[in-house]
């Protein structure tokens, strides 16, 4: 495998310890400084230049793209992406992980634990936002910050208010979010590899800082995360459309609730925490995916002249309750069941013989004119009808996510 890692970095312990997993392993790999590439752009042939010579070919290609370059950095792995280049994280789902806001508002459409979050613009709104959260103490984000720089924990309602004011005068954008009290100054960072943890820590911070960034002189303890911290972060990075991911939680009564999603998590903290070869981990899962790499499903749609994916709902009363797949009539409707979601469980490839129940969400690909006859008209929707909930065709990160489940095994209920 000849792999490529993006990176303005190549000292850094992360890419140094990826290039050296890659050579152990007998594959070829090359440090590419991301800000060196240009973009060539011509009808059906999308090209990649480096150091002002035409790049050679590359297997893969896995980005470390740093916070300061993400709209260049996406730019470069997008341009892999239409040159069918594997990419361990595609652009779209680093791009989702920059901004916290959209990752929360990705995540809560989803059964996810995330700590109750706000968004305002209005000054006169940010009392009212408080109190929805919860009240004092919260905590206060910059929709941007990294490794603790932005986040600042306010002990009252009129000190909350002042730091947000102020913020927002200089033109920056926060978010408030519930303070989790019985979780504070430490959290969960689970190192996500393509469907499986490989490795997990708890950052727990020291003295009287509440932030428990390892950059910030937190102490670090490996930890056994149990079924569901584990289930909660490979779910976090899927719903991102991450195959390679730090996903950070916080313990709290309820359960993990995640904060963020990253997808350049670094290395050294969380290998010298638990002497695991994590990046050797990260590499076979390059190499496994190379000979049968994820599909771009949006392009692939959009090329199905009159064909995409919607999201069918079965309510209460609703006719198909009780009837199988087989027998719903979805198939003579040209509409393939690609997913079915039955309150928090998810089945990819649901057999035929699967009776429907109320509530039950079924994911479809077929043709668009079949699935939107099944919408009731507003003014006469009965309860005996099948309501659909349209969706993009695989829009965003988390729909990609979903239709590639149907590659996954059988899962029974």
């Amino acid at each position: 495998m000849k792999l490529a890692i993006l990176s303005c970095s190549p000292q850094c312990y992360s890419t140094r310890r990826l290039k050296e997993a890659a050579l152990a392993r007998g594959h070829e790999v090359n440090i590419l400084n991301t800000l060196r590439f240009a973009i060539d752009l011509e009808s059906a042939t999308p090209e990649l230049h480096y150091r002002g010579k035409q790049l050679s070919h590359y297997d893969a290609v896995l980005p470390r793209i740093g916070a300061s370059i993400t709209f260049f950095g996406t730019a470069v792995v997008r341009q892999f992406e239409q040159m069918e280049v594997f990419c361990t994280n595609p652009a779209t789902g680093i791009s989702n992980s920059r901004d916290k806001l959209r990752s929360l508002q990705i995540l809560s459409r989803h059964q996810i634990g995330i700590p109750k979050t706000t968004f305002v613009r209005d000054r006169r709104d940010v009392l009212e936002a408080i109190s929805r959260v919860g009240g004092a103490p919260v905590i206060i984000k910059l929709l941007e910050g990294t490794q603790g720089v932005g986040v600042i924990l306010a002990d009252t309602d009129k000190i909350a208010e002042a730091i947000i004011e102020t913020l927002q005068s200089t033109r920056q954008n926060v978010l408030i979010q519930k303070f989790i009290a019985e979780s504070k100054g430490r959290d969960v960072r689970a190192f996500v590899v393509g469907n499986r943890v490989v490795a997990a820590m708890r950052r727990v911070a020291q003295g009287q800082e509440f932030r428990s960034n390892v950059h910030r002189g937190g102490r670090t303890e490996v930890v056994e995360l149990d079924e569901r911290y584990q289930r909660t972060a490979v779910a976090a990075a899927q719903i991102m459309g991450l195959n390679v991911a730090g996903v950070d939680m916080l313990e709290s009564k309820d359960g993990p609730q995640v904060m963020e999603v990253n997808s350049s998590p670094g290395l050294e903290g969380i290998e010298t925490c638990t002497q695991l070869d994590i990046a050797g981990e990260v590499i076979d899962y390059i190499a496994s995916q190379v000979d049968f790499p994820v599909l771009d499903i949006q392009q692939r749609l959009t090329v199905s002249k009159g064909y995409g994916v919607s999201e069918l709902h079965i309510p209460e009363g609703s006719k198909y309750i009780g009837v199988t797949i087989a027998d719903s009539g979805l198939l003579e409707k040209d509409i393939n069941v690609l997913t079915l979601y039955r309150e928090n469980k998810v089945v990819p490839n649901p057999k035929a013989s699967r009776e429907l129940h109320a509530h039950d969400r079924l994911l479809c690909f077929g043709k668009m004119e079949s699935m939107r006859s099944l919408v009731p008209n507003r003014k006469k929707q009965g309860k005996t009808t099948l309501p659909l909930e349209t969706a993009p065709a695989a829009s965003d990160a988390a729909e990609r996510a979903d239709l590639l489940r149907q590659f996954m095994p059988n899962e029974e209920l």
